[in-house]
């Protein structure tokens, strides 16, 4: 098939790659010209581990381009895929005119009948607005040729992206007709080989799904943070607890791992955008609201955590941080834990020595520039530079080589042996048999 993939964001890119790695000939779009060359390059910016590869070795083989000319781009295309950014206002409304204007751009180049599918994650009813542009396009070009819109939302977890789109647990599509049914079962065919994974559904169902979806993974994160916040005043341990629930078939052990609050930009902007639909359509959605405040509010116990340890301030303290991005295996810093606690050390007077394995980069696009010259930020090389003469260590995102470091140099390099584990990763009773003053999410101090 001849595939166009409009956006060459974190979603399109593993869009394109896949699809191209199943012998499909994929153009990704973008009107970026520069990133558009670098991207003929090979160069992307993001971080997924198996992406840059995938791209690299389908452009090599001739099946994946990139291109700044959506007019070519749909000439000749069967199916168009919008992949793209739906910005939010303060309140976190989503705003889908993006997608919309962008498939009118679609309409007005196709030559062929052409399926348009929405991977974009916008509010509900977005297909229909793309559908009712392509109507009037095509009537404005007195074109009769036919199409179809499909919604179509994606449900990859940064880290593991290739492997969620290669091997997913479902694939959920919205269609209105027969024909486009059949098209995406075509489509999806080579990930859908041991067993059938589509699950059809009308398109707002689909896009409702999507939203659904991060609702339910962030409700149990701020659930068992709440849970974790009352444990440690009943003096529980709560990892024992989770433990306990988790054993439930019905709860299982995803998602009930209390820490500091979930970040990314997914779980955040799409719990925002519910709570905005839920307003305009007359709807109070009071428990996702609550899920909200607490994840915020969970951000701020770290800071808590540290004055607390340091004797009530801060002010001239060094800290040193373990962890940037709001999760392992992605640089991606949107919402992290991680600025949250940044800046309020800088605001309370404290300096920053921080190390992440692969989001230091990100990081200086995160805060002032003035931070770095001054040092009130320093980015070390080494997850032990950031703890060299340190008032205490901050464990924020839970990478594989902080899990059992060397906790004698730590212990060495610190000033004090102060350790404020945000993921829970330690075990408490051995830290402060060591002579650690230690606090995690929910621990008891006994």
């Amino acid at each position: 098939m001849n595939i166009t993939v409009i956006g060459t964001g974190y979603v399109g890119l593993v869009t394109a790659a896949c699809f191209a790695e199943m012998g499909n000939t994929v153009t990704c779009v973008d009107n970026d010209q520069d990133k558009i060359e670098g991207l003929k390059k090979g160069l992307i910016s993001v971080y997924e581990p198996g992406l840059s590869t995938l791209l690299t070795d389908n452009l090599v083989a001739n099946r994946l381009f990139f291109s700044a000319d959506i007019a070519q781009a749909c000439k000749d295309t069967d199916i168009c895929f919008l992949s793209l950014e739906s910005p939010s206002d303060s309140e976190g409304k989503a705003d889908a005119s993006l997608v919309v204007d962008t498939a009118t751009q679609v309409a007005q180049h196709i030559t062929r009948y052409c399926t348009i599918i929405n991977k974009s994650t916008a509010p509900v009813g977005t297909s229909d607005k793309v559908a009712e542009t392509f109507v009037q396009t095509l009537n404005e070009r007195g074109c009769n040729f036919g199409f179809e819109v499909v919604a179509n939302p994606e449900f990859l977890k940064e880290g593991c992206a290739i492997d969620d789109f290669m091997r997913p647990d479902r694939i959920i599509i919205g269609v209105e007709t027969d024909r486009a049914r059949q098209i995406m079962t075509d489509l999806y065919k080579p990930f859908s080989r041991s067993h059938d994974k589509l699950v059809f559904m009308g398109i707002r169902d689909a896009e409702l799904t999507k939203y659904a979806a991060n609702a339910m993974l962030a409700t149990r994160v701020s659930l068992m943070n709440e849970l974790a916040n009352l444990a440690e005043h009943l003096g529980v341990d709560i990892e024992k607890v989770r433990k306990g629930i988790g054993s439930d078939s019905r709860i299982g052990y995803s998602y009930i791992y209390p820490g500091c609050g979930y970040g990314g930009s997914c779980l955040p902007k799409d719990i925002k955008a519910l709570v905005q639909m839920g307003k305009e359509h007359g709807f109070e959605t009071g428990i996702l609201k609550s899920v909200e405040e607490r994840n915020q509010k969970q951000k701020d116990q770290l800071f808590d955590k540290i004055e607390q340890l340091l004797g009530g301030s801060v002010r001239g303290k060094i800290i040193g941080i373990w962890g940037l991005a709001f999760k392992p295996g992605t640089d991606d810093m949107s919402a992290a834990p991680s600025v949250v606690l940044i800046e309020s050390l800088v605001r309370a007077g404290a300096l920053i020595k921080a190390y992440d394995p692969v989001a230091m980069n990100e990081c200086r696009k995160h805060f002032s520039a003035q931070y770095f010259n001054d040092g009130v930020i320093q980015l070390t090389d080494h997850q032990y530079d950031a703890l060299k003469d340190a008032d205490a260590m901050v464990l924020v995102t839970e990478w594989k080589p902080f899990r059992q470091p060397d906790f004698n140099a730590i212990k060495r390099l610190l000033k004090q042996p102060v350790i404020i584990d945000g993921r829970n990763q330690y075990d408490p009773q051995m830290l402060r048999t060591e002579g650690f003053k230690y606090s995690g999410v929910g621990r008891t101090s006994d």
